[in-house]
């Protein structure tokens, strides 16, 4: 039989905000919910509780402490005197109030305003309110599908101390505030954490933690063991990567492998390997977690929008990255969405920009291939100004907020102008969770703007005639979309590109981009204006190459 709830706001008090959020969260539980409205007597709360017959009566007040204590004391001798006893009583308020109601033992439950989402969700789910021991899913799919259509909550964490950074581990994780914790180590880890004698101590601590031994990672591990047991995560290895995947899956249990297709190479400095042959070792990594069942995120397109590649770029290249996970056998893949970049872009274009990724990575969804929508800030769109960054950030969430993601990758306010400490992570990570809590329920859906979907039709346009163009150009191959030496010859030719590759002898590093109207275009000096793929292509290949490439 189906549990019912039953609400109202008693005494004086109109205040309803918080009892009509409770009962909704109930009702999306698939509990039956009754709400009596504000200002409630006793009289007529018993009364109706006798009528309907509820599981528990959830009773609201927010004023004043003094006043709460004889409404509470008459329930309670109604309840005795009714035979009411069976039904548990739950009370919300602010907490001063809520100190008051803690005297009276007939509660079963209060709450004073302090809990997040996943306290209340949790005691709906028949666990206690803020007991001390909760079940916490150890893998990421199953955390997203306990608490979706709430994202679950991740963050970057890495100080350039492995002490600092294993202490403000154990904070973040009694905070209860992050769902996963990426570790962030420094580049001599991702690079010569096999070569020990190749690291320059000069470097130590540069861009995260100094990671040098398993028994730092265990430390680690350690560490998140405590709050509400966050999963750890951290970035791959840019040498001997098969090797530290290995380190990863057995010291930290990595919730997922952020793979790169096309970089962490020649391409971005982060590595010696030619790009080719970073490709096809980024695709054998993602085999190898597949088969290990251990989910994949490739870190792809926002890498090229990060460089002002123009955004045709940035949404074919998201395509491509599923399309190789999804050949490399991967059956659970995290998409990432990078809202804000370049900066200067408007937000109906980069919502349009992210709707068509979506559009697209999902069209590869079947029975064995499963995508999750991860969304983030820019980096780089957040000011040195804290004050201004905390706005920036919870703007960005909102507007993230419109794909429904799975996951929010939270950036740190404090970034542009230090690496976050914990007491950063946990305050950015409270600013994401009252923007997500504000909007849940019911905000404005931006994705049916006209200009929205507009733009969002004119990006996979153009990306698929990309794509298209890439298969036309290369028939040899038998898969060219997946092939590392066609990737690594269309970023060679400019095919894919991006401004900040110039110079660059593995890139074209040709592509020039503007952004006009919140777009970032792709821009021909020659014609002295922005231009369509097709004319990007025809400029950059010859009329007769991209004949070709349309045929």
């Amino acid at each position: 039989m189906m549990k019912k709830y039953l609400g109202a706001a008693i005494g004086n008090c109109v205040h309803v905000g918080g009892i009509v959020n409770f009962l909704r969260l109930a009702e999306q539980e698939g509990y039956q919910t009754s709400f009596l409205g504000p200002a409630v007597s006793i009289d007529k709360l018993v009364e109706k509780t006798i009528e309907i017959k509820p599981d528990v009566v959830a009773i609201g007040f927010r004023l004043t402490p003094r006043n709460v204590e004889p409404l509470l004391k008459e329930l309670e001798m109604h309840i005795q005197e009714k035979g009411l006893t069976d039904i548990k009583w739950i009370f919300g308020g602010t907490k001063p109030v809520a100190e008051v109601a803690g005297k009276f033992p007939y509660l079963s439950a209060i709450f004073d305003g302090t809990e997040d989402l996943d306290d209340v969700i949790n005691y709906l789910r028949g666990r206690n309110l803020k007991e001390i021991e909760v079940s916490y899913a150890d893998n990421i799919v199953d955390r997203i599908s306990g608490k979706y259509p709430y994202p679950v909550l991740r963050h970057h964490f890495g100080l350039p101390s492995l002490e600092d950074t294993i202490e403000g581990v154990k904070m973040i994780a009694k905070s209860k505030t992050l769902d996963i914790i990426s570790i962030g180590p420094d580049q001599n880890t991702q690079q010569f954490f096999f070569s020990p004698d190749k690291i320059n101590p000069d470097l130590n601590g540069a861009g995260g933690v100094p990671i040098r031994s398993i028994e730092d990672f265990n430390k680690l591990y350690d560490a998140s063991r405590r709050g509400n047991f966050p999963l750890l995560r951290c970035y791959s290895g840019t040498a001997d990567v098969f090797r530290f995947a290995e380190v990863l899956r057995d010291t930290i249990y990595n919730a997922w492998c952020a793979v790169p297709l096309c970089w962490y190479n020649v391409l971005d400095g982060r590595g010696t390997r030619p790009v080719h042959e970073s490709i096809a070792e980024g695709q054998q990594l993602m085999s190898l977690h597949a088969g290990w069942g251990i989910p994949i995120e490739v870190n792809e397109a926002h890498h090229w929008s990060l460089r002002d590649a123009h955004d045709t770029i940035g949404v074919a290249m998201a395509f491509l990255a599923a399309y190789n996970a999804k050949k490399a056998g991967v059956k659970d893949y995290i998409a990432q969405y990078m809202f804000n970049v370049p900066p200067a872009m408007h937000h109906k274009m980069d919502l349009a920009k992210m709707l068509a990724k979506v559009e697209l990575i999902e069209s590869l969804e079947d029975s064995r291939f499963k995508t999750y929508r991860q969304v983030r800030a820019g980096l780089a769109s957040l000011s040195a100004d804290l004050d201004v960054a905390k706005g920036q950030l919870a703007a960005s969430t909102y507007m993230a907020m419109s794909i429904k993601p799975h996951i929010v990758h939270v950036v740190g306010f404090s970034e542009a102008d230090h690496a976050a400490k914990p007491e950063d992570v946990i305050e950015s990570t409270k600013i994401v969770r009252g923007v997500i809590r504000s909007v849940l329920d019911g905000m404005a859906d931006m994705s049916q703007d006209r200009e929205v979907e507009q733009r969002k039709h004119e990006l996979i346009k153009e990306a698929e005639f990309l794509l298209n163009t890439i298969q036309m150009l290369y028939p040899e191959s038998k898969d060219p979309w997946s092939d590392p030496k066609v990737l690594e010859d269309i970023i060679r030719k400019g095919i894919i590109d991006a401004p900040h590759l110039r110079g660059n002898p593995s890139a074209k590093g040709t592509l020039e981009t503007r952004i006009v109207e919140g777009k970032c275009m792709a821009y021909s000096r020659k014609l002295d204006r922005v231009v369509t793929e097709k004319e990007r292509i025809e400029e950059l290949l010859g009329v007769e190459g991209c004949n070709t490439a349309s045929a």
